[in-house]
């Protein structure tokens, strides 16, 4: 098979050649594109789930899909340690470009910018030296007294309501998407929620969709009691089987070769019918393939490749950030699910380690903070990435 042609396209966020078994969540997402423009109240949603199963990529086609009703959009990833004032000030920047060009009101588009520049600005430091002060590269003077007392929650209610009156005026709205929402600071999720709640008890069309790991509502419900109301949560998981068979025949098709059904089986086994293992898994089959169609044979012999692949670029980049007491705890966690995708009880690794429980929890607590690991439910524990305790099973 030519490996020029290969359709396949493992990588971080890259969209597949075929979004199969998504059709649910981007319809749903044009019911409130089209609810909120006509004024109808709509709750913002939460995409959550393991990595790899494509909740970036969905993320990018809502925002297309926001863009494409004449929305304005801004996306950003949340990241640990990174207070949200910044980034969230680029990305509704953008969303407001969006929307300045069907306004037909330049005055009123640089208020907003105004204000926007404003809230940006308190991002800085008080005591920052001139040169270290960050610019936020908006060609307007600053508002006064309007999101800019530099507490978060307070001024974000003001932004996103001068924002969404902005987007009223042209008859759409806005979208903030946020990814990796888990990694927010505490006081930074307190304010989302809290300018969410204003916005939907007015009716403004901003609507924030945030995507993320399986104890986001945990996190969002730990700041916020009403956040459980506030959001629509739709669980993003792997794919069934006729969804993942699509994934693979579809990209297939449409190069003119073909796969035959044994070799479907084993790429689905193999990939469990997570959506970055079936890329990974596909890719590999392809490049071993020496003649259409793909036979079974060929998915066997591509196996080893897509998991050192795998090995190197999904699991071992993970791996290596965890320290040697980390290691040992995720290790624990593998050999008591023998591998397989399910949550460990907290006691049990404990009384596997021959260890206090309180001894072990700065490790659990750091490994679910550079998101290894989430609290599945009370007293238990689970890995965020799908196959990872049967990669340290094969790895020790």
């Amino acid at each position: 098979m030519d490996p020029i042609r290969n359709p396949f396209a493992p990588g971080a966020g890259q969209r597949p050649p075929e979004l199969a078994g998504r059709m649910r969540e981007l319809q749903a997402f044009e019911v409130v594109l089209e609810r909120v423009a006509r004024g109808r109240p709509e709750r913002s949603l939460m995409l959550t789930g393991l990595r790899g199963v494509g909740k970036t990529v969905l993320l990018g086609e809502l925002r297309s899909k926001a863009i494409k009703h004449g929305w304005g959009a801004g996306k950003i990833e949340a990241r640990p340690d990174t207070e949200l004032r910044r980034p969230l000030s680029a990305a509704l920047h953008r969303a407001i470009r969006d929307l300045a060009v069907r306004h037909r009101a330049p005055d009123r588009v640089e208020q907003v910018l105004g204000v926007l520049k404003a809230f940006a600005l308190r991002a800085n430091k008080p005591d920052a030296k001139l040169r270290d002060r960050w610019q936020p590269g908006i060609d307007v003077p600053a508002a006064q007294g309007r999101a800019d007392s530099g507490d978060i929650e307070i001024d974000l209610v003001e932004l996103f309501t001068e924002v969404a009156e902005l987007a009223a005026d042209v008859g759409t709205g806005v979208a903030l998407l946020i990814d990796e929402i888990q990694d927010l600071l505490p006081e930074d999720v307190s304010a989302l929620c809290a300018a969410c709640h204003e916005l939907s008890q007015s009716g403004a069309p901003l609507v924030v969709v945030g995507a993320g790991l399986p104890h986001v509502p945990a996190v969002l419900s730990a700041s916020k009691s009403y956040s459980e109301r506030l959001f629509r949560y739709a669980r993003i998981d792997r794919l069934e089987r006729e969804d993942a068979d699509l994934a693979v025949m579809a990209p297939i098709e449409r190069e003119d070769a073909g796969i035959e059904p044994e070799a479907l089986d084993a790429l689905y086994d193999a990939s469990g019918g997570y959506p970055y293992f079936i890329q990974a898994y596909g890719k590999a089959a392809w490049d071993a393939a020496p003649a259409d169609p793909i036979t079974v044979k060929d998915v066997q012999v591509a196996a080893p490749e897509a998991e050192s692949e795998l090995a190197v670029g999904f699991f071992g980049s993970r791996y290596e950030r965890a320290t040697p007491a980390e290691r040992e705890y995720l290790l624990a966690m593998a050999e008591l699910t023998q591998g397989r995708d399910e949550p460990a009880g907290t006691a049990d690794v404990a009384v596997y380690l021959g260890r206090k429980p309180s001894s072990l929890s700065p490790a659990r607590d750091s490994l679910m903070k550079k998101g290894l690991v989430y609290s599945a439910e009370r007293g238990h524990i689970a890995f965020t990435v799908p196959h990872f305790g049967h990669y340290l099973l094969g790895r020790d």
